[in-house]
């Protein structure tokens, strides 16, 4: 970043791959406050109708736009296809959410009067989009603030600008309006630029945990903005007794190393009763080995590409030797393949014995063992984090998870199934460091719109009944 300009690297060749002017805060802000009424005054139809041409638009252009998230984001050409594929099918789920979440409601209110139930848009959303899915996070908070009549101020992460520009421009070749919707690139001060202004009614934030509390903080004497925070987390998959234990493998493999590790929802604690963990350590050590680190454009598909940026590989690789060097025992050593590039090798390493576990995110493939005696130990030992988004319980039986899932302090949590992956027809949210009662996906249309409560009668009528002088 120079001057006025940002420029957005390649992860997996370090060529710069676009650049750009920072974007006009004030200017942005103006415009969409102009923009507004008429948006949120159209027939709600028409409003879908534009959302379901701009799913067209990005099913037109789905390979262009995976190859671009492949390039600027570094995901395996295989896993950007599938992030594309969410944009489109987000639209008429949203559209199905804001029917049955924000629905009009009418009932009898008595003699000759009835009561209803309809929703507002807030006015002006900020929408602060994250890089490891440049455009399928940023999208499941912005259609749904469009449909429910919002105007959109789309600030994507510093790292990926190329990609959330693509975003924008296919909504405004589908004929959203272009002050309607707009890009605003920037850093961290365009962000708290867009958080700050007095112009902005709310703010949809999907990022760490740290950027989130500065956020909350910054807007804790505002009770008038709403604020939607998705802030990742400290997950725990908890492996218990069972007989497949290839598959358990597979899916630890899954939770904590797809997309390099770069998901919230990805598993950084990797809890197992002592009685299988010799056996599940020889099935996983193997199997994390067989796993391909490579170009994301390249052939055959690697598994994994790299993570965002040489920082980010820095940090991960540092926090690896400081894990072992606090008495963590290495199982697979995490290795950077390419010493200038950010490529990292999965890293496996069994913390059991350091006393004072670090709760921190460590947003990438590292994954940590613990061991158990049992499963309520495992259910405290997941719970002993400050971060409560995702969770998972392999093995065990149906009592088994029910006692998991009654005790386990998560948002989303899952049995015999990875950490990651959770449907877009579901709400999606953590508690703790993880966010903020806000869910998102499916419950995204609650904090697009509020409630209005009317009590509405053809002509006025009224009488007083009691304490009038005669």
């Amino acid at each position: 970043m120079t001057d006025n300009i940002l420029v957005s690297f390649e992860p997996a060749s370090g060529e710069e791959l676009w650049r750009g002017m920072h974007g006009d805060v004030e200017a942005a802000v103006s415009a969409a406050r102009r923009a507004w009424p008429a948006w949120a005054a159209q027939p709600l139809t028409n409003r879908i109708q534009l959302l379901r041409a701009f799913a067209n638009e990005v099913r037109r252009e789905a390979e262009p736009l995976a190859e671009l998230i492949a390039r600027e984001a570094g995901k395996p050409l295989w896993e950007a296809r599938s992030e594309v594929d969410a944009v489109v099918n987000k639209v008429d789920i949203s559209v199905q959410a804001y029917a049955e979440r924000t629905g009009k409601k009418k009932f009898d209110a008595g003699i000759g009067a009835s009561a209803a139930v309809r929703h507002k848009p807030h006015g002006v959303m900020v929408v602060l989009g994250p890089y490891n899915f440049p455009m399928h996070l940023p999208n499941g908070h912005i259609v749904p603030a469009l449909i429910a009549g919002n105007a959109v101020l789309f600030k994507p992460s510093e790292k990926t600008p190329a990609v959330g520009e693509a975003l924008v421009a296919c909504l405004h070749r589908a004929g959203v309006p272009e002050d309607v919707v707009q890009l605003v690139i920037g850093g961290p001060e365009e962000g708290k630029a867009l958080v700050a202004h007095p112009g902005t009614d709310g703010v949809l934030f999907t990022g760490s945990a740290n950027a989130g509390i500065a956020i909350n903080r910054k807007l804790a004497a505002n009770p008038g903005k709403i604020v939607a925070l998705e802030m990742g987390g400290n997950n725990p998959i908890v492996v218990i007794d069972t007989p497949k234990l290839t598959d358990a493998a597979t899916l630890i493999l899954q939770s904590a190393f797809t997309s390099a590790g770069q998901r919230c929802t990805a598993a950084r604690r990797l809890i197992v009763k002592d009685s299988v963990y010799d056996d599940l350590m020889a099935e996983l050590v193997p199997l994390a080995r067989k796993l391909m680190v490579g170009d994301p454009l390249g052939e055959p598909q690697p598994f994994m590409g790299p993570v965002i940026d040489n920082e980010t590989a820095d940090r991960l690789s540092e926090s690896f030797v400081t894990l072992m060097t606090a008495g963590g025992r290495p199982l697979l050593h995490m290795r950077r393949t390419i010493p200038d590039l950010p490529f990292l090798t999965p890293g496996i390493i069994d913390v059991t014995d350091i006393p004072d576990r670090p709760d921190i995110e460590l947003f990438g493939p590292l994954l940590q063992v613990i061991r158990v005696p049992d499963l309520d130990a495992g259910i405290t030992e997941a719970n002993n984090t400050r971060f409560g988004l995702s969770a998972s319980l392999i093995g065990g039986t149906p009592d088994d998870y029910g006692r998991f899932w009654a005790n386990i302090r998560a948002g989303i949590i899952n049995w015999n199934g990875p950490t990651n992956g959770a449907s877009s027809k579901a709400p999606f949210g953590g508690i703790g460091l993880s966010g903020n009662h806000r869910p998102a996906a499916y419950y995204a249309a609650d904090y697009c719109a509020y409630p209005v409560a009317s009590t509405e009668m053809d002509q006025p009528r009224a009488t007083i009944g009691v304490g009038l002088r005669p």
